[in-house]
């Protein structure tokens, strides 16, 4: 049997964190998929399918285990169609494990056959957030310590653009 996880985010922009999880969410599945989905309660910079393609392209080297799909329903039921047996999940501070624990909650009382696995970020990625990265990009700051190099130059495009139409 083939064991599925899924690592559900808005990866708006994907980050180094990110990519962290992928990595090593990857190693503890036969088959991880990301699921790009919106956010009611955030407004994105890119749109879902500028993500998808982020994605896909920042996770095409980590191996053929790995599949890239959008998602706009419930988190266990994406899970559920996709045959998922885990939920993997990032943590980097106290205000995600209070945040990620009531979620986990909730989802076990929707679907008590898909567990919900934690990982700490490493150490060095914990205070990335992709909220932080646009803020310090939208200030003209430098995001390259937070995010690949190809996702820091569509960053900077994106904020170049709105520049341009709030001009």
């Amino acid at each position: 049997m083939t064991r599925t996880g899924v690592y559900p985010g808005t990866f708006d922009p994907i980050t180094l964190g990110h990519m962290d999880i992928i990595r090593r969410g990857a190693h503890l599945v036969d088959r991880l998929v990301i699921g790009v989905t919106t956010n009611p309660a955030k407004s994105p910079m890119f749109s879902v399918e500028e993500r998808m393609d982020m994605v896909r392209r920042e996770v095409a080297h980590l191996g053929r285990n790995i599949r890239v799909v959008s998602f706009d329903s419930l988190l266990m039921d994406f899970a559920e169609r996709e045959g998922a047996s885990m939920i993997v999940r990032g943590l980097r501070a106290v205000a995600d494990f209070e945040y990620e624990y009531q979620m986990a909650g909730m989802n076990q009382q929707l679907n008590d056959r898909i567990e919900t696995v934690f990982l700490m970020a490493d150490v060095s990625l914990q205070p990335i957030a992709s909220r932080l990265v646009k803020e310090i990009a939208l200030y003209g700051g430098e995001i390259r310590k937070f995010v690949p190099p190809a996702v820091a130059d569509q960053v900077r495009a994106r904020v170049e653009a709105i520049g341009r139409k709030g001009s």
